[in-house]
């Protein structure tokens, strides 16, 4: 993403689809949204352990539907690109900060995540270690996203020195 120009950062290839800077907001607005949500839920109660079993089959499903390209899925409008960091520089730092935030809590916590649950818009209940496998794989769905931008044929394409 760095040495993108800021006309290849805000280009979107339709009117429907966001920009290389709108799918970075979108990964950090959603992961403050989960990492908030799943504190909130692992401070409560754990749930009984006949939910466990259930949401547990759905791990194959989140590693495999999460990061796949095959269909286009709609978040919430909440957690669409609404140009809330306009300086890419400041954009990226977040990026950083939030993944960072993420990643230092899934190596050392021993919160029960199994235990914990709270509702996915079309996966239904996920428990806080599938919550976890998610935020790494939205991520990189929005990255494959990201490529996809960048590929595309009206994408803004650098000036060749000399030309």
């Amino acid at each position: 993403m760095q040495g993108l120009s800021a006309e290849q950062r805000a280009f979107q290839p339709a009117e429907d689809r966001w920009s290389v800077a709108g799918c970075v907001e979108h990964i950090i607005v959603v992961e403050d949204f989960v990492f908030q949500t799943m504190h909130r839920v692992l401070d409560a109660p754990p749930e009984p352990d006949t939910k466990q079993a259930e949401v547990r089959r759905k791990d194959p499903i989140v590693i495999e539907k999460v990061p796949a390209r095959t269909s286009r899925v709609m978040g919430p409008e909440r957690v669409h690109p609404k140009n809330r960091w306009p300086d890419f520089d400041e954009l990226l730092r977040q990026f950083e900060a939030t993944r960072q935030r993420s990643v230092t809590f899934a190596q050392g916590t021993e919160a029960d995540l199994r235990s914990h649950f709270f509702p996915h818009p079309f996966l239904g209940d996920l428990d806080c270690y599938q919550w976890l496998l998610f935020l790494g794989l939205h991520c990189e769905r929005h990255v494959r996203q990201l490529e996809e931008v960048k590929a595309d044929s009206g994408f803004p394409r650098p000036l060749v020195a000399g030309c």
